[in-house]
């Protein structure tokens, strides 16, 4: 069950949705919203899975909405707009989809039918890294092949910064934040930018050390002095400098795994 938020200004449209989602199943609307305001509050309370964004609401616009929301907290978007022109700025800001008003039945159905394969296929990747964590095991078969390494480099993750490239040692890594299309790599009061994926950054990492607490947080697990539970079922991840870092729902039990302890 995928869970859903609606943001439209008008009630006539949240109803729509309601219906057209009610009709396809398989989602559980957990809120609606009439302004921005109203909906960047809403997704950081429920963290839907998806939401159904107008462009044009009093106060923030839907674009501001997204902006607002830090990429570990924004849900997968499609915008809904009166006008087609809005859709090239969708797609910049990572939209999965947009709808044109009035929306077409046959439409809906192909951008939600789009987005729950998106949403599905991302959780089963979860899924598949957290049983490998907790076994232990890649099998040759599987495992993503990486570039070959110097000894001397294998603890260290190159980092291209403004014409020099930075070796940062996995050890000195705090935690690592996905940005658009790009990684941020922290470690202390500094942090670098690196065109990478975190599914790659995993892979070059390679060390149980490290472990993914949300699509778009990999933490150290040396640095967690403290993991607090939150409404909603994720948790707040506590490091030793005071940063605070949350923990989603599906990967909860990758670290009770680890820890052998409830979080």
């Amino acid at each position: 069950m995928l869970r859903a938020i609606i943001a439209d200004d008008e009630a006539l449209g949240r109803r729509g949705i309601v219906s057209r989602l009610a009709k396809a199943g398989g989602v559980e609307v957990v809120a609606q919203c009439s302004n921005g305001r109203q909906t960047i509050e809403a997704v950081r309370q429920f963290r839907p899975d998806l939401l159904f964004l107008d462009v044009q609401m009093p106060g923030i616009d839907g674009f501001g909405v997204v902006r607002a929301l830090n990429p570990d907290e924004c849900p997968h978007v499609i915008f809904v707009t009166a006008h087609d022109k809005h859709a090239v700025a969708a797609f910049e800001v990572h939209a999965l989809d947009y709808l044109v008003k009035p929306i077409d039945d046959e439409r809906f159905t192909e951008a939600l039918r789009r987005a729950s394969e998106t949403i599905r296929r991302e959780r089963d990747g979860d899924l598949g890294r957290r049983v490998r964590a907790a076994i232990g095991e890649l099998s040759a078969e599987t495992a993503p092949v990486a570039p070959p390494v110097s000894k001397a480099m294998a603890d260290r993750y190159a980092v291209r910064d403004r014409g020099k490239v930075v070796f940062v040692r996995h050890a000195d890594i705090d935690w690592v934040g996905a940005e658009g299309d790009y990684v941020r790599l922290h470690s202390g009061p500094k942090s670098w930018l690196s065109r990478d994926t975190l599914s790659g950054v995993e892979r070059r990492l390679g060390s149980r050390r490290f472990m993914r607490i949300h699509r778009s947080t990999i933490v150290n697990l040396d640095r967690v002095v403290e993991i607090r539970s939150l409404d909603g079922g994720d948790a707040a991840v506590i490091l030793k400098d005071g940063t605070e870092l949350r923990m989603s729902r599906g990967h909860r039990d990758a670290v009770e795994r680890l820890t052998g302890s409830k979080v």
